[in-house]
């Protein structure tokens, strides 16, 4: 890098969209226009330079985010090409943490879709600043064929309708400032809640502006507002700033006056059109109807050419295909790369001053406890690595901090094979590991400082903590040499020597060192970077063994490979001691094992059916609210349970949580896991994560108690909520599950000579439903009871393991309950000396036969309250001709589908369809749908909720209307929700009740034909 470097000539942005926008058609034009020469500009749109992955080419979808440098005017753009569809969304996350600003397509046919929401939110926690491009502007022309002024009300429908999503995001954030102002000391508002609602009083995307520009990438031509205000200066006689606001919006001209007016300043019957209508678009459709139509008027095309000097060779005008002269005329007309990168330099911030807009996002400051203050030096230095990344400090001595978002593989052969100097390099000499035939570079952007080949950096886990120290963090923190930087130019790599603060390069030598992501640093006081947020978790799992036994060590070294290479993938072991790789969806489902198959374990690999997750439930449904708290007292709703020594009596009531405290719990594990830890100590957008959860639980009760009560019953269900909530011991499964372990009510004491095991209400404290001093200790004990006591102490947790167990595997297929709260009264009774080492031998250790006991009353509490499966949803939108409406019903309708909303979109042939499909019913789904639609309808599915089946698994006719619809008891077919069961219990060789011979009666002899 040279020497008078300056990071304000940078700009690293990275272009997001739905699938088949048109990300790549443009990025295809950038690289032509400004990349060096690596593309030719005839190629351009049809090669897909950044998809050089065979499968990508074959699918014709993007499935990895890569990176490629351009330069335009000085400038240097580091361009990330992300890729649109559902599956690949983790790919659109690491892309946005290395950008500074985003491209957003939207397709001007389509509108915004599904992922358009997902990237909008995406760009939105990442904190960068987006610019809005509507792709395929010539579809309205030649495919609607709609007018001038249907177009113009069109792009203006899909402008508002972005801006709303966006402006959804900032009220959100809006709000919670607020409430975080409200609830802090009075007068502390901060300065970005200041410039927040400063900021909030206009759109984000303006084309007055110029953030947005309308373009058709395919052609290879796009234009913003301020080229056609430039035009149009001289010969209105205005100034191009005025025309620029003039442009877009209800402003009219009149041509006598030669004025621009509002809506208020026409005349009654007057046929003005807005500007943006008779000055830009109007023009545009002329130049369409010329060359397209077969009558058009070919002069105005040689009037363009000589009033703008446009150098289009004779031979491209003459030619017989109309499209190839307008493409020709077009993109020397409005060339798409100026319009873009200028729009880019402009309104995209450079480095320097979008890492400090990012800072609080990138590294969110951390709340100091008073026992840290010991280590104030190591505090200053990470202020200071603070301040440099801040800044984007590009000198050598500022200390050196990047951030690597993914590792991906590159065969050895397509490393360069010589270095900056023109040496020739070995490159086989990393690890000696027998990986020789795939290379791990790390995907990564400095973020401060200067790197260098041969550097040795700190490479820092998200789990990091610079001001503890001891065996428990040197596991987060690990030393590694760089062994070279390479400049990304999409497939192809180029050695550079060191590269400074604000650029994105590819870095060898971290391939042992990194899993997935990390921080690399030049100091081991660096906080590391926050975590990156996916919009999705993978919930599509499979087992996966090799055909061939021999090849096991080879399918777990492939596996461990593939787990490095995707930034999304998850590859575990399960219970049953199955390899089980864990992906997005279909698409990249396959794209995992086609790359075991033949990059990383290179063997036949045997794939089973997809496992599909369920949870489980009890009904919940009741006309009356209070009937719920019933069944946490009395005798007639409680399961009691005896140890096998009779010495502990186990009684448990079971209450169902509602949905949308369920749903909270459940979205909220990780910060539940930091608070239960004692580990959310940080402040994120200036709320305390503690008070801010605690709020949401409110919010979530108060919800469900407006919903299902009248207002004179509200008080009284709000204390009930109260009380249990201040009750809560435990959360399960895993500590942080959507299911509740609450302590017997105050009410309940020791009976006669038994003593009650007694928890400690520890998740209701960590929340603040109760402070420490809440709990109350009653000391006035007997001598002799005294030691039952302390036993009673000691089995504390054999209850708790008890509760987890069984949350964990609840008793219809043991799978995971869902949204249950438990309330455990466990009694043990005095036992003599004597009595006790006999029954030791016996039966096993006490605290095991307390845990078993509590374990089998919570399966038969749930057993006892009608029990219900509950299966994952998928949000599913689909886009289909209005013909092949009915074969996509039938699809739906064989798939459990559940229709929300059918719409037709405005000014095209195509129907929108929302709908709700199980994840169970999901495999090959839009396989399927292409099949009886003839491939007119395309499918898009995201994981939405978890829903609970209204089917009862143990139906019986007991009724005569029953017995008349389903039959008698000997001949009814199972239902949905036991069809499920039965199927993940014969996946998990648990007991199926069917029959094994189906026909007694029937004698079964084959034929024998001589």
């Amino acid at each position: 890098m040279a020497d008078s470097y300056d990071c304000r000539s940078i700009r690293n942005i990275c272009i997001l969209a739905h699938v088949d926008h048109g990300k790549t058609t443009l990025a295809d034009h950038l690289i032509a226009s400004s990349g060096g020469g690596v593309l030719h500009p005839k190629q351009a749109g049809r090669l897909r330079f950044m998809d050089y992955l065979d499968e990508e080419q074959r699918r014709a979808i993007t499935m990895k985010s890569s990176s490629i440098a351009l330069q335009y005017k000085g400038y240097s753009i580091n361009l990330i090409d992300s890729p649109g569809h559902m599956d690949f969304c983790s790919e659109v996350s690491t892309a946005s943490r290395l950008s500074d600003g985003g491209l957003v397509l939207v397709d001007a046919v389509e509108g915004v879709h599904i992922q358009t929401h997902a990237v909008l939110r995406q760009a939105w926690i990442e904190k960068l600043t987006p610019c809005l491009v509507l792709n395929k502007i010539d579809r309205l022309i030649v495919e609607l064929k709609l007018s001038p002024m249907e177009a113009y009300n069109r792009l203006q429908r899909i402008v508002h309708e972005v801006n709303s999503i966006v402006s959804a995001y900032k009220s959100e954030k809006y709000l919670s400032d607020v409430d975080s102002i409200l609830a802090g000391p009075a007068g502390e508002i901060g300065d970005e809640n200041q410039e927040f609602v400063e900021d909030d009083e206009e759109d984000t995307f303006q084309p007055q502006k110029g953030n947005v520009v309308f373009v058709c990438a395919l052609d290879g031509w796009g234009f913003g507002i301020c080229e056609f205000a430039e035009f149009y200066a001289s010969k209105l006689g205005a100034s191009s700033g005025s025309l620029q606001k003039a442009l877009w919006g209800p402003r009219y001209f009149i041509p006598k006056t030669k004025m621009i007016v509002g809506k208020k300043g026409l005349t009654a019957g007057s046929k003005a059109r807005p500007m943006f209508v008779q000055f830009v678009l109007e023009p545009l459709w002329q130049v369409y109807e010329a060359v397209l139509d077969t009558n058009g008027d070919k002069q105005l095309l040689e009037k363009l050419i000589k009033s703008f000097n446009l150098s289009v060779p004779p031979r491209e005008l003459q030619n017989k295909d109309p499209k190839a002269v307008l493409q020709s005329v077009m993109s020397r007309w409005l060339p798409l790369s100026d319009a873009i990168l200028s729009m880019v330099i402009k309104h995209m911030p450079d480095p320097g001053s979008a890492q400090s807009f990012r800072l609080s996002r990138l590294l969110p400051k951390r709340e100091i406890l008073d026992d840290d203050f010991g280590s104030s030096d190591v505090i200053a230095e990470a202020e200071l690595v603070r301040k440099s990344v801040e800044m984007c400090d590009s000198r050598p001595e500022a200390p050196c901090v990047a951030f690597v978002s993914k590792m991906f593989a590159v065969p050895m052969k397509m490393l360069p094979q010589r270095d900056v100097n023109g040496g020739i390099l070995n490159n086989y000499i990393e690890g000696g590991n027998g990986d020789s035939d795939e290379c791990f570079l790390a995907f990564a952007r400095i973020f401060s400082g200067v790197l260098h080949s041969g550097q040795k950096v700190f490479v820092l886990s998200a789990l990091y903590d610079p001001l503890k120290t001891g065996d428990s963090v040197q596991k987060h923190i690990q030393e590694a040499e760089l062994h070279s930087l390479y400049l990304m130019m999409g497939q192809g790599l180029t050695p550079v020597a060191s590269a400074r603060a604000g650029n994105i390069v590819a870095i060898r030598g971290l391939g042992q060192h990194i899993l997935k992501s990390a921080t690399l640093s030049s100091t081991k006081n660096c906080w590391p970077f926050s975590s990156m947020t996916f919009q999705v978790s993978p919930t599509l799992k499979v087992a996966i063994e090799p055909s061939d036994p021999v090849d096991m060590a080879a399918l777990m070294k492939g596996l461990q490979l593939l787990n490095r290479a995707d930034p999304f993938v998850e590859v575990s072991v399960s219970a049953r001691g199955e390899h089980v790789l864990a992906a997005a969806g279909e698409v990249h489902l396959e794209r995992c094992i086609k790359d075991l198959k033949e990059r990383f374990a290179k063997v036949n690999l045997e794939i089973s059916p997809p496992l599909v997750s369920f949870r489980e439930t009890i009904e919940g449904e009741s006309s009356n609210p209070f009937d719920k708290f019933k069944s946490l007292t009395g005798n007639s709703n409680c399961i009691e349970k005896t140890t096998p020594n009779g010495r502990c009596t186990v009684r448990v009531h079971v209450l169902k949580l509602p949905d949308a405290l369920t749903k909270l719990l459940d979205e909220s594990s990780d910060l539940l896991e930091d608070i239960i830890a004692g580990k959310a100590t940080r402040a994120q957008d200036d709320e305390h994560p503690v008070e801010s959860l605690k709020k949401r639980i409110w919010d979530a009760i108060e919800s469900e108690i407006s919903d299902t009560s009248v207002e004179k019953d509200e008080e009284k269900l709000k204390l009930l909520w109260e009380n249990i909530l201040k009750r809560i011991w435990a959360l399960g499964p895993r500590q942080v599950g959507p299911n509740m372990l609450l302590l017997p009510d105050s009410t309940t004491e020791d009976n006669g000579s038994s003593v009650l095991i007694k928890g400690s209400p520890y998740i209701s404290e960590r929340l603040g439903f109760v402070s420490n001093s809440d709990e109350l200790e009653t000391e006035t004990t007997s001598a002799e009871t005294r030691s039952l006591k302390e036993e009673a102490d000691s089995l504390r947790s054999s209850v708790l393991s008890g509760f987890q167990v069984a949350t964990g595997s609840g008793p219809l297929c043991d799978e995971p309950m869902w949204g249950l709260a438990f309330v455990i009264e466990a009694s043990i009774s005095p036992v003599s000396e004597s009595e006790a080492i006999h029954q030791s031998d016996q039966y096993g250790v006490f605290s095991g036969q307390v845990m078993t006991a509590v374990k089998e009353a919570c399966k038969a509490a749930v057993l006892q309250k009608n029990p219900r499966i509950v299966e994952g949803m998928y949000f599913c939108e689909l886009n289909t001709p209005t013909e092949y409406l009915g074969p996509m019903y039938a699809v739906l309708a064989r798939r459990r589908a559940r229709i929300l909303k059918e719409e037709m979109q405005e000014g095209s042939p195509l129907f929108t369809v929302h709908a709700y499909v199980p994840v169970a019913e999901s495999f090959g789904f839009a396989d399927e749908l292409r099949r009886w639609t003839s491939g007119a309808s395309s499918a898009l599915l995201v994981l939405s909720h978890w829903e609970a089946l209204a089917e009862d698994p143990f139906f019986v006719p007991k009724t005569e209307e029953e017995k008349e619809e389903f039959g008698d008891g000997s001949s009814v077919l199972q239902n949905t929700a036991r069809k499920l069961i039965d199927g993940v219990r014969r996946r998990k060789g648990l007991p199926v009740e069917e029959k094994v011979v189906q026909f007694a009666t029937k004698q079964r002899t084959l034929a024998r034909k001589v």
